[in-house]
């Protein structure tokens, strides 16, 4: 096992739970009734439906949050989605050996949140929104910013141990 990182098996292991999450919240967030429901409904015009709901403007639903922010959970919508990609960023560099550099760590959370929000434009398990892409983009950069720091304060701890 290597030295830097002896507990990189239970890292990865932990991503791989969070990542499990991460879909049963996003995508399976109904019950299985419903899902089933909807699955039993693909055609065609689910996923013209799908194109109709969906958000492809740049802070659309944001402003609707803040303006409406009295009458929606806009809190919880706007938090939730940085916060759920908040391990992402965090965790990534321990699991992937290049995913220590940000472009590497950024790119593989753009694809996972750009699959995830496709999935639910054609699949009618969610819908697609721009605006969910930044946000979720935003929460893996605030990760990867914990990830940093966290990595300072380590590298400082084990430096004053060998002294």
């Amino acid at each position: 096992m290597d030295k830097k990182q002896p507990h990189k098996k239970s890292i990865e292991i932990i991503f791989f739970i969070y990542l499990l999450v991460v879909m049963k919240v996003i995508i399976f967030k109904y019950p299985m009734e419903q899902l089933r429901s909807i699955a039993a409904s693909w055609e065609k015009n689910v996923i013209l439906e799908g194109l109709d709901r969906a958000n492809f403007t740049l802070f659309k639903t944001i402003r609707m949050y803040i303006d409406y922010s009295y009458m929606l959970n806009s809190f919880e919508n706007l938090v939730g989605n940085v916060v759920v990609f908040l391990p992402f960023g965090f965790l990534f560099p321990y699991v992937h050996d290049k995913g220590k550099g940000f472009p590497v760590m950024m790119l593989h959370a753009l694809f996972l949140i750009v699959w995830i929000e496709v999935f639910q434009l054609f699949s009618a398990f969610g819908a697609f929104d721009v605006d969910d892409i930044l946000l979720n983009s935003f929460g893996a950069v605030l990760g990867y910013i914990v990830y940093l720091g966290f990595e300072v304060m380590r590298k400082r701890y084990v430096q004053g141990k060998e002294k």
